[in-house]
């Protein structure tokens, strides 16, 4: 039974030293800090808390309740809201309650189609199809990588949705907000604006802020340019709130994870104070890794329009093979990243895209200098073939210089195991 235990063991060890020696590259993650990390191995892990602050299916949730009630407090303060719900486990379980919330079986919505950047929980197998809603493709411009505002105007007149959902998974510049809400106002229409991957950038004031444009419901994991645990958060009005919390417990959440909720009230303290630095970071970091690029011969999507203004950029790589022959390729290097569908296909399974995240690496301090090192990486296993043994060397010799995270206050070591906790 022990040796079984420790092969479980081993392989997390192997993990955590996979990461120690790799550049994470993925848009949709991120590190906590280590006193995040104590949290989410607490007591609160094993416990239920079934209700609202101060009413509760269960006792003993004295400190659970303070725990939340703070959590609530910090986010309404850093992201400006009305309302918080702390409670969602997931982006897409925050999605399901928000649509389950504001829409009736059968209702039109509209949204990003999954190749023009929508998220899977946006497509209609997923989501939509759990409600029973009828939903219509956002009209996408793939030249601008953003949607075509003239035609979402027209089109939301004429089909008239009870919901308009923006934000993405593939999400490069700021989505139109201000434009869609004078048109959904004129239709009735609700707006929710899916901030998972920008998060971060909206709490460090670097990106475009939903609830001042006007969105309704603001829906969002809290993991991935916001580097807190995994789990998810609502913010809205209070004209809202009921209904938002309704769909939230008991409608699609029956114990929240409490250990997340308490990372998450850390995190929002550590954006509170480093979140504008660090969203700048982000954000320098990625412009010097898609115009490094861009200048090592790869085929950067927007060059036009300076690239980014997000923490992603996006690549199309079909001269090399596709998606999943680079991003398969690149993780031989240990350069990890993530195959993604462009505009132009039409099958997830070998896309013409590959997607850069680099809010990961900002984390643990890179900056400028080692985003152009990480391009001439990519020019060299992508586009020159190099020896890929030869690259993963100097991949790890790179990130011997990273190994702490920062933008938070302990500044611990980011990926090692945590042996103490089980010996």
């Amino acid at each position: 039974m022990q040796e079984e235990i420790e092969s479980v063991m081993d392989a997390v060890r192997k993990h955590h030293e996979l990461y120690e020696n790799a550049l994470p590259l993925i848009a949709s993650e991120n590190i906590t800090s280590n006193t995040v990390r104590v949290l989410l191995a607490s007591d609160l892990s094993h416990r239920y808390a079934e209700g609202d602050v101060g009413n509760r299916f269960y006792q003993g949730c004295e400190y659970i309740d303070e725990i939340e009630k703070r959590a609530i407090s910090y986010a309404k303060k850093l992201f400006e809201a009305e309302h918080v719900n702390v409670k969602p486990t997931s982006g897409v379980n925050a999605n399901i309650a928000a649509l389950f919330a504001l829409t009736s079986p059968g209702d039109k919505i509209m949204a990003l189609s999954v190749p023009d950047g929508g998220h899977i929980s946006h497509s209609r197998y997923s989501v939509p199809a759990i409600r029973d809603l009828k939903l219509k493709n956002l009209p996408f411009d793939p030249y601008e990588m953003n949607i075509d505002v003239a035609k979402m105007v027209k089109e939301i007149k004429e089909k008239r949705p009870k919901l308009i959902l923006l934000g993405g998974s593939l999400f490069l510049f700021p989505h139109p907000v201000l434009e869609a809400r004078e048109v959904a106002d004129e239709v009735g229409a609700k707006i929710v604006y899916d901030a998972s991957h920008v998060l971060g950038l909206i709490a460090g004031k670097k990106f475009q802020d939903p609830l001042r444009e006007e969105a309704d419901v603001v829906t969002s994991s809290t993991h991935k340019t916001f580097p807190g645990p995994q789990g998810a958060i609502i913010l809205c009005g209070n004209g809202l709130s009921d209904r938002i919390d309704k769909a939230v417990f008991p409608g699609t959440v029956s114990n929240h994870h409490l250990h997340h909720v308490a990372g998450l009230a850390v995190t929002l303290v550590e954006m509170k104070h480093f979140g504008a630095e660090y969203a700048s970071q982000i954000l320098s970091n990625a412009k010097a890794l898609a115009q490094s690029l861009y200048e090592q011969g790869f085929d950067v999507l927007c060059e036009h329009k300076g690239f980014t203004e997000s923490h992603q950029i996006a690549v199309d790589v079909r001269g090399y093979g596709g998606g999943d022959a680079v991003a398969k390729k690149l993780e031989k290097t240990n350069i990890i990243t993530n195959k993604n569908m462009l505009p132009s296909d039409e099958a997830p399974d070998n896309p013409s895209g590959i997607r850069f995240g680099v809010q990961e690496l900002s984390r643990i301090g890179m900056k400028e200098s080692e985003m152009r090192e990480i391009a001439s990486f990519l020019r060299r296993v992508v586009i020159e073939k190099e020896d890929e043994n030869r690259v993963k060397e100097e991949v790890i010799e790179l990130r011997r210089g990273f190994q702490h995270v920062q933008y938070c206050f302990d500044g611990k070591d980011a990926y090692k195991f945590p042996e103490a906790l089980y010996f």
